[in-house]
């Protein structure tokens, strides 16, 4: 329990950290033509990763770098493959790939989830808050997400830090609102 009190208090940290962060430097509402974009991609895994690495496959990686993907501990596939895509552009690749723990792990007892999901969730909050502080860069400019359970950590941790989100875009219906957009099939 004691643990769980300290993950807690520890995420409160990084999001006051954050706030103060964003108040003292706003983000930038857009891109003008020509101007990079730093892309970052959750690969789930197997299906997940195909049909992410399909879309990736007719992007611009001159607009769009540099470019960063985040795996799932113990999904060696996705890097793989996000190493195969990335060495398939013509030019020198700029990328870097990050691995958080999984929220939930297969055949995982439903009892011991909440933990893991608030280690991942701690985890995510590093990478999305801590970690663009100290290298001074963002996150992402555009995120893109689909696929397991452990994108949702990661989703929460952005939306925690929705003051530098500009647009969220769904891709069901149901879930559109005053600050997501139904966008139809993405894919």
């Amino acid at each position: 329990m004691n643990t769980l009190i300290t993950a807690c208090f520890a995420i409160l940290f990084l999001v006051i950290l954050r706030v103060i962060f964003v108040i003292r430097h706003p983000p930038t509402p857009r891109f003008s033509p020509g101007q990079t974009c730093h892309l970052t991609v959750f690969l789930g895994s197997g299906g997940h990763t195909s049909e992410m690495l399909q879309m990736l496959r007719g992007l611009d990686v001159e607009r769009y770098e540099p470019r960063t993907y985040v795996v799932s501990e113990g999904d060696q596939f996705s890097a793989v493959k996000a190493a195969e895509l990335e060495s398939s552009f013509p030019f020198s690749p700029k990328f870097e790939v990050f691995t958080i723990p999984r929220a939930r792990k297969v055949l995982q007892p439903l009892k011991t989830v909440p933990m893991t999901a608030i280690v991942s969730l701690y985890a995510c909050m590093w990478l999305v808050t801590f970690k663009p502080l100290l290298k001074r860069q963002s996150f992402g400019d555009l995120l893109l997400l689909n696929g397991p359970g452990t994108c949702v950590p990661l989703f929460i941790a952005i939306f925690i830090n929705r003051a530098l989100v500009g647009r969220f875009l769904v891709q069901w219906p149901a879930l559109a609102s005053k600050k997501a957009d139904y966008a139809g099939w993405l894919i």
